[in-house]
């Protein structure tokens, strides 16, 4: 039986909790072969990003399209870009997927390192994002490329909204810094959805956002529909929270051998 394949287009961690790492470590959990194109490389622990460079644009389109060529993916994501041409380009081979696109559009490091160039949110907006199935924006990328103010649940909906008129894709706006419960909100282009789930009181969140997107990434491989992906990745990365290891002296990583709810 051949295996489900998902790639990730991303940035490098190597402390192994976000990032490429954070996506295979994912995608394994939920049946994939897991294919990776690295767009940019940093030096970071749980404690802080020290260092960041971008790679050439032509090295992340040759990556791409040798591993699409040999083994095609049944759904891809992106995650931190690094500059415009990475984006322009991805978005010019986007085309060519023929699978349910994720973008996750990462804008900054949990610790504040900035992961997309400030000239390269346009090209996000107008050539990237357009291409998409599903965009999920945290709090302050949704302000970001909306230019609302975020901060509750209404105007989630509406940033989720607005976005998507703008691109055509569905858009998943996640509240995981808001108050109370962890409220995420997904517009579909027909009807808003709302998951919850109960806050967990930790530290112990880093790659949260590359976890979750690359486990609905995942479950788009594996056929499932939008709104049941996105619910059961929900479950996943709240147990994934809530049982990590604690690792580091900072920020660690959820627990990527989280079970996936069957």
């Amino acid at each position: 039986m051949q295996q489900s394949v998902a790639l990730s287009i991303a940035g490098s961690d190597p402390s192994g909790g976000a990032g490429i790492q954070a996506d295979l470590k994912t995608f394994h959990q939920f049946g994939l072969y897991g294919e990776a194109a690295i767009t940019l490389l940093t030096v970071q622990n749980t404690r802080a990003v020290t260092r960041v460079e971008f790679l050439d644009a032509d090295l992340v389109e040759q990556q791409v399209r040798a591993v699409l060529d040999d083994i095609p993916a049944a759904a891809i994501k992106t995650g931190a870009l690094g500059h415009a041409a990475v984006v322009l380009r991805i978005a010019a081979l986007a085309p060519l997927f023929r699978c349910p696109l994720v973008v996750d559009p990462i804008l900054l490091s949990t610790g504040g390192a900035p992961l997309l160039a400030e000239e390269a949110r346009t090209a996000l907006l107008e050539h990237l994002l357009p291409r998409a199935t599903l965009i999920t924006p945290n709090l302050q990328e949704a302000a970001a490329l909306t230019g609302l103010r975020v901060n509750d649940v209404e105007s989630m909906r509406e940033a989720a909204r607005r976005l998507s008129e703008r691109t055509g894709a569905a858009v998943l706006v996640k509240g995981g810094h808001l108050e109370g419960d962890a409220v995420d909100i997904l517009w579909d282009g027909v009807a808003f959805r709302e998951y919850r789930a109960p806050r967990v009181e930790t530290i112990h969140t880093h790659g949260t956002g590359c976890t979750y997107s690359a486990a609905i990434t995942a479950l788009l491989a594996l056929a499932c529909p939008l709104q049941e992906a996105v619910a059961r990745a929900k479950t996943f990365i709240t147990e994934a929270i809530r049982t990590s290891p604690g690792l580091g002296a900072g920020r660690g990583p959820v627990n990527h051998h989280a079970r996936p709810l069957q």
